[in-house]
C-alpha cells in the first residue's frame, strides 16, 4: 500500500512542479507587461490573457500539492488533542469527502471541457488568445489530481488506523 502511496504522491509532486514554473513565468509575465505600459505605453491583449490563463494551473494543480504538503487551511482546536488513530480518523473523513468531491467535479467537469474543445472555443477579445478550450481541461485535471491525493491520504489513514508503520505518519513534513 505504500507503494500506491508514494505512486500517487509522486504524479501530485510532478504537477506541483509545473504549477511552480506557471507561477514563474506568471510573475515574469505580469513584470514584463508592466514595463511595456511603463515605458511603451502599450498592453497587448495576447499577453494580459496568458496571464489570466496562467492562473488556472497555478490553483487547479497548486491545490492538491499543497493539500500533499499540508500547506491547506486547518482549525486544529481539537485535532491536535486527537491521538495517533483519532487524527486519522478524521483524515480518513476529510481524505473520503476529497476524493468525493474531487471526482464529481472532475467528472461534470469534462462534459464542460469536451464542449469547449469541440467548438475550439477561443477569446472573444479582439485578438485575444485563440484556445481557450486548452485552458478549459484544467478542470478535470486538476480536480482528478485533487481525488488521487485524497485517495493517497486515505491509503495513508487507513495504514495508520491498521497500526501499521508510515512513514512520517500523519506529520508529514512541509518542504520549502
Amino acid at each position: 500500500m505504500l507503494y500506491v502511496i508514494h505512486f500517487l504522491e509522486g504524479i501530485i509532486e510532478r504537477l506541483g512542479i509545473i504549477a511552480r514554473y506557471s507561477l514563474l513565468a506568471l510573475v515574469l509575465l505580469v513584470a514584463s507587461n508592466v514595463l511595456l505600459r511603463y515605458f511603451f505605453s502599450i498592453s497587448p491583449v495576447p499577453l494580459q490573457e496568458f496571464e489570466w490563463h496562467l492562473i488556472s494551473p497555478i490553483a487547479l494543480l497548486g491545490i492538491s500539492y499543497a493539500l500533499k504538503h499540508r500547506a491547506d487551511v486547518r482549525v486544529d482546536v481539537f485535532y491536535d488533542r486527537f491521538s495517533l488513530k483519532g487524527r486519522a480518523l478524521v483524515d480518513l473523513i476529510g481524505a473520503l469527502m476529497t476524493i468525493a468531491i474531487g471526482a464529481a467535479i472532475a467528472w461534470l467537469g469534462l462534459s464542460y471541457t469536451e464542449q469547449s474543445w469541440q467548438l475550439m472555443e477561443g477569446s472573444p477579445d479582439p485578438g485575444g488568445l485563440p484556445y481557450r478550450y486548452l485552458l478549459k481541461a484544467f478542470i478535470p485535471l486538476g480536480f482528478a489530481a485533487l481525488a488521487l491525493q485524497g485517495v493517497a491520504d486515505c491509503l495513508r489513514a487507513l495504514l495508520v488506523l491498521s497500526g501499521k508503520p508510515v512513514d512520517g505518519d500523519l506529520e508529514r513534513e512541509v518542504t520549502p
